[in-house]
């Protein structure tokens, strides 16, 4: 956890440490960073708490853009707030947040649309700046630009986010809890809520019980479906599984000479409504 900066530091550039990618495929570098304070409509923020993501490690093997060098890699996470910059007002010093690599500006027909979740106004790209500036909040101890990682770059105990990338949250989530939220629990629950429109009484399948598919069973559950089926190679995956909505289990290495499909179909006397 990164030592608490004093209320004299806002608006002035903060020295931490952050878990630098210096070369593809190495070693993160745990090295001083300096962070510069927020430009208008940003936010400063101490990381309280961050995940590792399977991105993460797409891009901290790439040696090609998008994969800019140096770059502090991370964006599933939670933090509390130590500074804002002009013109916002939306979160204050203290507050519990947790950084989102989509943006929401909450202005553009897509943000207010129930249909979507893709902003227009700022529109994703996997980009090594902030997003509104195309500038960097972050150098070296030597002064050089090290690049940001999906508009979150939580492997830094301080990091700047631009305000549609923030969300205010209940400061009573336990942080390891609350920086899944940023992404893979969004993603798999968004994908059975937003994208499948699950019903209640449907029967799901789901294929592979990792974070995301866990998350993909947990939105089906609150949607109400009836029967979930968890497909995995490990058995272990379904004790899991339960604890998060799943009924049954299928271990896809052991279905002999039948399909998985075929298995389902059996299991379920016609098939699942719903595959994902």
């Amino acid at each position: 956890m990164a030592e608490k900066q004093t209320a004299d530091t806002a608006g002035k550039p903060i020295r931490c440490r952050a878990a630098v990618v210096r070369k593809a495929g190495d070693p993160l570098v745990i090295e001083e960073v300096i962070v510069a304070p927020p430009e208008p409509r940003e936010v400063r923020i101490r990381i309280i708490c961050t995940s590792l993501c399977h991105s993460d490690i797409i891009f901290w093997k790439m040696k090609d853009p998008p994969g800019y060098i140096p770059r502090i890699l991370g964006h599933e996470a939670v933090g509390v707030v130590e500074s804002v910059g002009e013109d916002v007002d939306e979160v204050i010093e203290g507050d519990i947040v947790i950084p989102t690599f989509l943006s929401d500006c909450g202005e553009c027909a897509d943000c207010r649309s129930k249909k979507s979740n893709l902003c227009s106004k700022l529109p994703f790209k996997v980009s090594p700046w902030m997003h509104r500036y195309e500038t960097s909040r972050f150098t070296d101890i030597k002064g050089e630009t090290i690049y940001h990682f999906l508009y979150v770059s939580s492997f830094s105990e301080y990091t700047v986010v631009d305000i549609a990338h923030l969300t205010k949250i209940d400061p009573a989530i336990p942080p390891n809890r609350a920086c899944l939220l940023s992404c893979g629990v969004s993603t798999g629950v968004g994908a059975a809520w937003r994208t499948a429109n699950v019903e209640a009484g449907s029967t799901v399948a789901i294929f592979g019980l990792g974070a995301i598919g866990l998350a993909v069973a947990e939105g089906a559950r609150l949607c109400g479906a009836t029967r979930i089926i968890g497909v995995d190679v490990n058995p272990d995956k379904f004790e899991v599984g339960k604890r998060f909505g799943v009924t049954d289990f299928v271990n896809s290495q052991c279905c002999g000479n039948k399909r998985v499909s075929e298995v389902i179909n059996e299991m379920t006397g016609g098939g699942a409504g719903l595959l994902l």
